[in-house]
């Protein structure tokens, strides 16, 4: 099978990505100071997402090229929507043109060909690894499969300083956890509309692809947004501008079972083909983990800074540690740590009592010497006002306090917001 049938058989783009395209710049691209083209050196090709994955034989006279035919691509495919090209080369022994003796046979194993396409490599042959939004290759182990004389030419992945700011958002806060179940949606929410309350004109967005329960908390479950010029018009949700992937699937019992590019590919469009008004802060409710959600937006949406929302119990803060580490690899500040269902205080008789342990907060704040920006109940009222679309701070229950208060941490380390001339308020 050839390597542009290999391509339409196991693409997989982005949406941005466009397949003719792609394939027009590998089919007509000409080596550099020859006339042989680049389609007769091509054995492997795959597309994940946005990142293009080829592997070409070439010969020893051309070592000093291999740069420069995989910067030429990489800014072709550009256009085409490929952010990320991982160029893997299998160079033959012989110069072009040289006969091969029959003791001659070349470092892989591979008898040694002056045709390039006699020398194509196995079908076990590993195609390189992706880089990660640090820059680093994949662990040890997934080296192991490649030659350490040919390593792939890669292009280092965007770093979160040269992210380029949203021309109508000043400031994106991640509110995030290691793990589902520990009130970070709910927290989101609430602190959205604290900050609302303290003057700042605030959006929200769901990036929880696969779970998103923003609409429901905030009373607009089943509301389809707008198209206008090609663009989401958000929904607006007690005066804030709200977007989910929940709007777009029309219930809450559409699951989305998408594989992880679709699914960062949505995200982005979510973000970027979205109306925004002019806001101060866009809060976005993260999904749990460390995945590709995760390294997308710090590679692609410029971020202020995160919020970890942890329980006090010992598993969640070994998967909210994760999540501090992974900020701090992708230089994403993190402003500080909410402890959720710190404590709970019996309705009947007052009892108070820690279900979910004590001092999980303080140890993360101590241990990344970073704000513990405070304690919220396990509290009836939070659940109940949240699930009936009306959270806490709207509310003004026996949280809403205590998530003002936080809010106000978050604000004080927010740079100086600068409002627009056209803004009126």
């Amino acid at each position: 099978m050839s390597w542009l049938s290999s391509l339409k058989s196991v693409f997989s783009p982005a949406q941005e990505v466009k397949e003719e395209e792609i394939q027009n710049v590998l089919q007509s691209y000409i080596l550099p100071n020859s006339n042989h083209a680049l389609k007769d050196r091509i054995t492997q090709v795959n597309v994940e997402g946005r990142i293009l994955q080829i592997t070409i034989n070439t010969y020893p006279e051309e070592a000093d090229h291999l740069q420069k035919i995989h910067d030429d691509l990489a800014d072709a495919l550009e256009k085409c929507g490929i952010q990320e090209l991982n160029m893997h080369v299998i160079q033959q022994k012989h110069a072009q043109g040289e006969s091969c003796s029959n003791h001659d046979h070349g470092k892989q194993g591979h008898s040694c060909a002056s045709n390039a396409q006699t020398a194509t490599p196995s079908s076990a042959q590993k195609l390189p690894p992706v880089v990660d939004a640090s820059g680093n290759t994949a662990p040890a182990a997934a080296k192991q499969d490649e030659d350490p004389n040919n390593q792939p030419i890669q292009k280092a992945a965007p770093q979160q300083r040269d992210v380029p700011k949203h021309p109508r958002i000043q400031n994106v806060i991640l509110v995030s956890s290691g793990k589902g179940g520990v009130g970070k949606s709910t927290t989101t929410v609430n602190l959205a509309l604290a900050l609302q309350k303290l003057g700042l004109k605030v959006g929200v967005l769901d990036a929880d692809i696969y779970g998103p329960s923003i609409p429901t908390m905030l009373g607009n479950a089943g509301r389809t947004p707008m198209i206008e010029a090609e663009n989401f018009v958000p929904i607006d949700a007690y005066g804030m501008a709200v977007l989910s992937i929940g709007h777009l699937t029309g219930d809450n019992n559409t699951p989305v079972a998408w594989r992880g590019p679709k699914a960062t590919g949505a995200l982005m469009q979510l973000f970027n083909q979205t109306l925004w008004p002019d806001l101060d802060v866009l809060m976005i409710d993260m999904p749990p983990g460390t995945g590709d959600i995760q390294l997308t937006l710090a590679q692609r949406i410029p971020v202020t800074g995160a919020v970890i929302v942890t329980t006090p119990q010992n598993v969640a803060l070994m998967d909210a540690t994760k999540g501090i580490e992974l900020f701090n690899k992708v230089q994403i500040p993190v402003m500080g740590v909410v402890e959720n269902m710190s404590t709970h205080i019996c309705s009947n008789c007052g009892h108070e009592e820690q279900i979910f342990g004590t001092g999980g907060g303080d140890k993360l704040s101590e241990q990344y010497h970073i704000p513990l920006l405070g304690r919220l109940p396990l509290n009836v009222q939070i659940r109940e006002n949240a699930d009936a679309g009306k959270p806490s701070v709207l509310v003004g229950d026996d949280a809403a306090e205590s998530y003002m208060a936080i809010a106000q941490k978050i604000a004080d380390q927010l740079p100086q917001v600068e409002k627009p001339k056209n803004r009126i308020f």
